[in-house]
């Protein structure tokens, strides 16, 4: 079975890709550990250089980088080269500190010396979603590469060149050739891969089903894993928010990557004496959004990455309307070339509409009415999803303690959440486990040994 690069904004294939053979799967893990065994003795002062060149290699090349990224899943360039610009510092981060966070930690006991020392484990299985091609993949082969490992990649089956490409960064920055490998596969030979003895540990980025096959493959092996999943991300106006701020924000945290991101603000949950006033303004922004051809410079909205995605989702609008949702603006896909849906959104919005407990991955917002403070602290936390979470107030030491009540793995206070290599990224509940990014997420994938010294 072909694996194909079909551009979402002309819905036109632009190449198909071979699979790799069981035995070539194989030869890849085989060599991969190969290399391990040597990487694993160099010394963070010698792989820092690569990873410095890795960098720069990203900058000196992240227009065409870019454009791959846009041409695969429709993301508007702006941001593509935004990705690409971030994949390049979170090289720079962990060369430039993985020494430091991996240095032998000093701890007392009954012996005359004792401390914790932090060694590879070997090969890591990334197993990586569309909707951020470059930067999911990085966050990972960064630190993985630093510590010792040695990475190899299953990228979802719409970006093969997206995965190629990554492969070309790390060697032409002068890695070992089989430190990072891409695997062309589908998802049914990915339980093999994971099943190998020689891969060590896994890590995966995507759905809540996806989790669950790869976790449980990983948990039948006995090997570590880390799951970043969906998310249903809370935004939470208080009655003494900046709406202006909030607002133009909030258009911006749903819609960028045309929707399609894990940490998008999706719930909006306004507490009803600046309800009417939100509803207003938030629909006039989102209408006023530039949706085009996402090569274009000027353009805010792009397609969504493929037509069954985008059915999905507009399936999911129609039966939360038959709930007694109401369309705001937008809800049916634009009639024009290439998988466009528009910037969406719901309200009245209860328990018991789809939308109210389902993830929408597109460009589709919901409101949510809350009576007071506490309800909206209520409904943010109903919900099996537990990513990412915002709140909006002056009042930033209330906010601080209302971050307590939340349960998500990250609450941005008057701002947009993101990742961002300096601080831990993960989730709770069915948004996943483990946390990737800052000295936390090196520290997933190396073996934390203790030595004791009569």
């Amino acid at each position: 079975m072909a694996l194909q690069t079909i551009n979402p904004a002309t819905n036109e294939l632009v190449k198909n890709f071979d699979e790799h053979s069981e035995e070539e799967v194989k030869d890849i893990i085989n060599k991969s550990h190969e290399t391990y065994l040597k990487w694993r003795k160099k010394t963070y002062s010698e792989r820092a250089p690569l990873m410095k060149k890795a960098a720069e290699y990203l900058r000196s090349n992240k227009r065409k980088y870019a454009e791959t990224l846009t041409l695969e899943m429709g993301k508007p360039i702006t941001q593509a080269i935004a990705e690409v610009e971030k994949c390049a510092f979170v090289c720079d981060y962990y060369a430039d500190n993985t020494e430091n966070i991996l240095a032998f930690e000093p701890l007392k006991s009954d012996a005359s010396k004792s401390y914790v020392r932090f060694d590879p484990i070997g090969i890591v299985l990334a197993v990586m979603p569309w909707n951020f091609p470059f930067w999911q993949v990085f966050r990972f082969a960064a630190p993985a590469l630093m510590a010792g490992n040695t990475g190899i990649l299953k990228h979802a089956s719409n970006v093969p060149m997206s995965a190629l490409a990554i492969e070309e960064v790390f060697r032409e920055a002068g890695f070992p050739e089989h430190a990072f490998r891409t695997l062309l596969i589908g998802s049914r030979q990915v339980e093999a891969v994971v099943n190998n003895p020689l891969v060590k540990a896994t890590t995966l980025t995507g759905s809540e089903v996806a989790g669950q096959h790869v976790a449980g493959a990983s948990g039948k092996n006995l090997k570590k894993s880390v799951m970043e999943l969906g998310g249903s991300d809370p935004f939470i106006i208080l009655e003494d928010a900046e709406l202006d701020e909030a607002i133009a924000t909030g258009v911006k945290a749903r819609l960028i990557n045309n929707g399609q991101s894990c940490i998008a603000a999706k719930r909006f949950i306004v507490v009803e004496k600046v309800y009417d006033q939100f509803e207003k303004a938030f629909k006039e922004r989102m209408e006023a959004v530039k949706i085009g051809d996402p090569m274009h410079e000027d353009t805010e909205l792009g397609p969504m990455a493929r037509e069954d995605l985008m059915l999905e989702l507009h399936d999911q609008v129609k039966k939360s309307v038959e709930k007694g949702a109401r369309v705001v603006t937008g809800g049916a896909p634009l009639e024009r070339e290439g998988v466009y849906y528009p910037a969406t959104i719901l309200a009245d919005v209860v328990p018991g509409v789809p939308a109210y407990h389902e993830e929408l991955f597109g460009p589709v917002a919901i409101v949510i009415k809350a009576r007071d403070e506490a309800d909206a602290i209520h409904i943010a936390n109903d919900t099996d999803f537990g990513l990412g979470s915002s709140i909006w107030t002056k009042d930033t030491d209330k906010a601080q303690k209302l971050a307590g009540e939340i349960d998500s793995g990250s609450v941005f206070i008057n701002g947009m959440v993101k990742s961002d290599p300096r601080l831990p990224f993960g989730g709770v509940k069915i948004s996943g486990y483990g946390r990737e990014l800052s000295h936390y997420g090196i520290k997933e994938f190396v073996n934390i040994k203790t030595v004791w010294v009569k």
